[in-house]
């Protein structure tokens, strides 16, 4: 970020950026609606003092007064509790609805706001209809569900439950859905992954319910004076001397129901701004061992290689995936959409498949509920628990195993950070916290989904390199989902090529990059002049507008002629010959091809330059900055511009050649499914 000299924030200014901000209507449209709201507060004081001067504030019933305001505030928290009972977990199961079972979930939520759109009588009306001295609920309870402390609550949770319910709803469906996704890979079961992640993570927009449920309780007039006339509540009792007595006999209650909201709202604001402390790190140093405690059915299937046939239609998109690793080590590779994170959620267990298979060496995964397949799991957010520090986070994971979670915390470099919470921490640092959080649960099978794809370069060259030290350290079985084939081809033994959900190539990595099937799978790879051929005769191969030169390698021969092939031709083995330049004979095995320079760049010593040949075919051609072979140039040593013409030599012996579509990875074929809609 660019900085002024006075050391402020600098870069481009917008237009209007120093005007003044009374010059915007929105302060004035703010300040409108806060005077309105402040101004009736303001005239009550300034009318209580002037009625008290002159002695017309009538008499203080002071029992009365004292009695309405115990029964509000009891009724108030009454009501809030058993609001929040129910309330929390409805507004939980109303953000999670999926499916079938979610659209009766949406229809129930609109009947669970209703209470707000009604006027508080008919609130009132309706609960009477249900536990009035007439109905079988009245005259089962003796009518004590009315006229009495029961009916108050009863009334005021009726009014005040959406509050709360709305709120919950809106605080559940705010969380990052793979916080329990992770935390089922942990081992937490779902009465555990509510109560110690969803709900604590959830619990500051669920706490403003509360408040705004109790406070719709405590100042609830309408429903309550319709159940429950007595025992009074304050607002009751208020509007039975405004009745009686006028407004001056009405000012008294309204100084305990002032000061009391006050003081609520200012409690409610000092518990929130509150941090707790938190120590973990003693109990986490407490003991150490020389290495990570791993579970014993980790240790049976340690780098044990998988299988699975996974099928699975979601939104739409259809995936149909089916693979049989030799290695214990896979990346799935593919652009962003084709699959790859849903294949991790299917392996994980967060997502149900639609059926197939799921082996671990001999461990069948399919057949285990997410919480005990034992994977570890890395979302592409790393999906950390916003309320639990580091070392809480990596404790939780460990299943409270101290030195478990200790010797992550030193291995991965996070025992200084181990009291931060996620916030405060930068995108490397969560990164491993996630990694290590994985780790420390002894998981039997490690899932990392785009891990590094946030990262800065420095940062991803750095962690890639332990990343791939930490996989042959702990011989984990891994399934990293990437779309950079050079992490793909660092971290992975086997990779597989996928797109639209479907697999188009898979084998050892070497080979794959050696022998891409198809052009979209060369493309996918990062490989460039990867194309299609036909093998007109031995030592021609009809490129698609121009023939192309090409040998066998020594003790290879070439396919028959006619055979469709894919060819390559590496960058850097291409020269671009200068102006003037004679070609060398075609005795030599080169083609020399004429073409017209497209783009070029010269940067991190080097120079490239994309050259379009007849038929459509653009080259990529790699040369050393200012080296052998020459660099481009044209008459008077002036370098090709864009769309000027050029010639190139391409050498027969460096063209590579098979057959298209030739597997050789030995997997079965992917299933059929239905295409993406």
């Amino acid at each position: 970020m660019s900085r002024d000299e006075a050391g402020r924030p600098g870069g481009p200014r917008r237009p209007g950026a120093g005007a003044s901000p009374l010059a915007s209507p929105l302060p004035w449209l703010a300040g409108l609606l806060a005077l309105y709201l402040l101004v009736p507060i303001a005239a009550y004081f300034l009318y209580a003092g002037r009625a008290a001067a002159s002695g017309s504030l009538g008499p203080l019933d002071a029992a009365g007064l004292a009695e309405a305001l115990r029964v509000s505030l009891v009724s108030a928290t009454m009501a809030a509790l058993a609001v929040a009972a129910g309330g929390i977990p409805l507004g939980y199961f109303l953000a999670r609805r999926r499916g079938r079972a979610g659209r009766w979930l949406g229809l129930l939520e609109a009947l669970v706001q209703l209470p707000l759109a009604l006027p508080p009588l008919v609130s009132g009306i309706l609960l009477l209809l249900v536990i009035g001295p007439y109905t079988a609920l009245g005259r089962w309870s003796g009518g004590r569900l009315t006229d009495s402390l029961a009916g108050v609550v009863l009334a005021e949770a009726f009014v005040s439950a959406p509050f709360l319910v709305i709120s919950a709803e809106s605080a559940f469906a705010a969380l990052d859905p793979s916080l329990e996704e992770v935390a089922a890979t942990l081992g937490l079961r779902p009465p555990e992954r509510f109560a110690r992640i969803a709900l604590p993570a959830a619990w500051p927009g669920i706490r403003a319910g509360l408040l705004l449920s109790w406070l719709r309780a405590f100042g609830d007039f309408g429903a309550t004076v319709m159940v429950a006339y007595h025992p009074a509540s304050l607002p009751v009792y208020t509007f039975v001397q405004f009745g009686s007595a006028g407004l001056g006999a009405a000012l008294l209650p309204v100084a305990p129901a002032l000061l009391v909201a006050l003081l609520v709202l200012a409690l409610s604001r000092r518990l929130a701004s509150r941090v707790a402390a938190r120590r973990t790190v003693g109990r986490l140093a407490a003991a150490r061992l020389p290495g990570p405690a791993a579970r014993p059915a980790q240790a049976a299937v340690a780098g044990a290689p998988l299988r699975f046939r996974l099928e699975a239609r979601l939104d739409g998109f259809s995936l149909a995936l089916a693979h049989a690793a030799r290695a214990p080590r896979l990346a799935l590779l593919g652009p962003s959409g084709s699959g790859k994170s849903l294949t991790l959620r299917l392996l994980a267990g967060v997502e149900r498949s639609g059926g197939g298979e799921l082996r671990l060496g001999a461990v069948d995964l399919g057949a285990l509920p997410a919480e005990e397949r034992g994977v570890g799991y890395v979302p592409q957010e790393y999906g950390l628990f916003p309320h639990l520090t580091v070392g809480e986070q990596l404790l939780l994971a460990a299943r409270g195993d101290a030195a478990r979670a200790g010797y992550w915390l030193e291995r991965l470099g996070l025992a200084p950070l181990a009291e931060r919470l996620p916030g405060r921490l930068s995108g490397g640092q969560r990164q491993r916290v996630a990694l290590g959080r994985a780790l420390a649960a002894g998981p039997r099978l490690l899932l990392l989904d785009e891990p590094l794809s946030a990262l800065d370069a420095p940062l991803r060259r750095e962690l890639r390199l332990q990343l791939r030290r930490l996989q042959r350290e702990t011989g984990l079985a891994t399934v990293l989902a990437t779309h950079d084939p050079e992490e793909a081809a660092l971290l992975a033994d086997e990779l597989l090529v996928i797109e639209g959900g479907r697999l188009l190539q898979a084998g050892p990595v070497r080979e794959l990059f050696e022998r891409p099937a198809t052009p979209q799978v060369a493309r996918l790879l990062g490989l460039a002049n990867t194309f299609p051929g036909r093998l007109e005769e031995a030592g021609r191969l009809d490129a698609g507008g121009f023939l192309l030169r090409v040998r066998a390698a020594a003790g290879a021969t070439l396919p028959p002629p006619g055979s469709d092939v894919m060819w390559s031709l590496p960058p850097e083995t291409i020269r671009l010959l200068s102006d003037g330049e004679a070609a060398p004979p075609s005795a030599d095995g080169s083609t020399v091809v004429e073409g017209r320079l497209q783009e070029r760049l010269s940067a991190g010593g080097r120079e490239e330059a994309w050259v379009e040949l007849p038929g459509g075919t653009t080259l990529l051609v790699r040369l050393p900055a200012g080296g052998a072979p020459p660099a481009p140039g044209r008459a008077g040593g002036r370098p090709p511009e864009p769309g000027e013409r050029c010639r190139l030599l391409l050498p027969a012996g460096a063209v590579r050649l098979w057959l298209r579509g030739d597997r050789r990875d030995g997997s079965p074929p992917a299933p059929t499914a239905p295409e993406d809609g």
